[in-house]
């Protein structure tokens, strides 16, 4: 595809939604990617409801398992809250990558190996120059490219950590080949790391940790007797992965025809298991951001105008998308890291009032 409406960099499910999205609204859209799909990622996978419901309006039904809610464990405490109304789902990442390609190539979307080393825009377009020496000419560049984003860097939209800031954390992940035995997203705390049991099939399951450099798989679950136990005598599926440093920071989400989306626009942590939630609704915000450009008269989108307006559109969404979340993670997450820590799940049981509502924030 020459010339599309939207270049998307970055073939994740964030980047695919936003290329679903996109020719929703009637632009052409294609999406560069250099890895060869479908797309592993170490990450929780577990889709929220509202998760759920975007893909469904994209037209997205990926196979996985129902998950009816999420509890808390520390080992002599526990805190459970069932989702109200529609449940969520365990999904495998190239489960997830499969259903989002296949629905990609439905709509219309064009998909095409390669990697972006350069971007430059002026008052009608960017550029973005390939690895293999092409480029491709687009109205918009929309960057999905990840924690560790080329686009964010090459658009001069990535912020140095400040120094002395929080321990970089980190996350594992391995699936084990046996039945789930719960219908919730098992949370488990321990003294340094946090592990997640989400069931993505009926023979599978996911565990997932989140903790400070070094953490080591198998010490961390035989910390924890119970979940131990649970994984006596299953065999791995697939080899340990890992993702990080987890926090990412940005300048700006957005500078001129070029915007971040999911965690190329920064990003805090994976404590509350909600990244693919909001991803989507950035995703969606950026589409809604560039389509509003497109009814706008020619007089008023004359040189950078367009862009402009775009821009500003995009952050004031983000941070509709994003704000809550972003906010709840974070006190979360100072929680976590301080001698609090061993309160949050006794609390979670005191108050299960309190936690239930948090849990429908991050749900939906």
């Amino acid at each position: 595809m020459e010339n599309p409406d939207v270049l998307v960099v970055g073939g994740g499910p964030v980047g695919l939604a936003t290329a679903i999205g996109a020719r929703r609204t009637g632009l052409r859209a294609l999406v560069v990617e250099p890895r060869p799909g479908p797309i592993d990622k170490a990450c929780g996978e577990g889709l929220m409801p509202g998760a759920l419901a975007e893909l469904d309006r994209l037209g997205v039904r990926p196979h996985g398992h129902p998950i009816a809610g999420i509890s808390y464990h520390d080992g002599s405490h526990e805190a459970e809250h069932r989702f109200r109304g529609s449940p969520g789902l365990g999904v495998r990442r190239t489960e997830l990558s499969r259903a989002l390609h296949e629905r990609a190539a439905e709509s219309g979307v064009g998909v095409g190996a390669g990697r972006v080393v350069g971007v430059t825009q002026d008052a009608r377009g960017v550029d973005a120059a390939l690895a293999d020496g092409s480029s491709i000419r687009c109205r918009w560049l929309v960057g999905c490219d990840g924690l560790h984003s080329g686009v964010r860097r090459l658009a001069g939209l990535e912020a140095a950590a400040p120094r002395g800031g929080a321990a970089r954390r980190y996350g594992l992940r391995r699936h084990f080949r046996r039945a789930p035995w719960s219908d919730v997203v098992e949370v488990f705390w321990s003294g340094s790391a946090e592990i997640y049991v989400t069931p993505v099939d009926d023979e599978l399951v996911g565990v997932a940790m989140l903790g400070p450099r070094g953490l080591v798989f198998a010490d961390e679950i035989a910390r924890i007797p119970l979940l131990a136990e649970f994984l006596r005598g299953a065999e791995p599926a697939g080899p340990l992965s890992g993702a990080g440093p987890l926090r990412q920071r940005v300048r700006a989400h957005a500078s001129g025809r070029v915007l971040l989306v999911g965690d190329a626009s920064g990003y805090l942590d994976a404590l509350t298991g909600e990244g693919m939630r909001i991803g989507f609704a950035q995703a969606a915000a950026a589409v809604r951001a560039i389509a509003g450009t497109v009814d706008t008269p020619l007089a008023e989108l004359s040189g950078w105008n367009a862009g402009v307006r775009a821009a500003a559109s995009y952050e004031r969404e983000w941070h509709r998308a994003s704000g809550a979340a972003n906010r709840f993670t974070a006190g979360l997450l100072l929680a976590s890291q301080s001698p609090v820590r061993r309160m949050i799940v006794p609390t979670a049981e005191r108050m299960p009032g309190l936690f239930s509502a948090a849990v429908e924030v991050i749900a939906r």
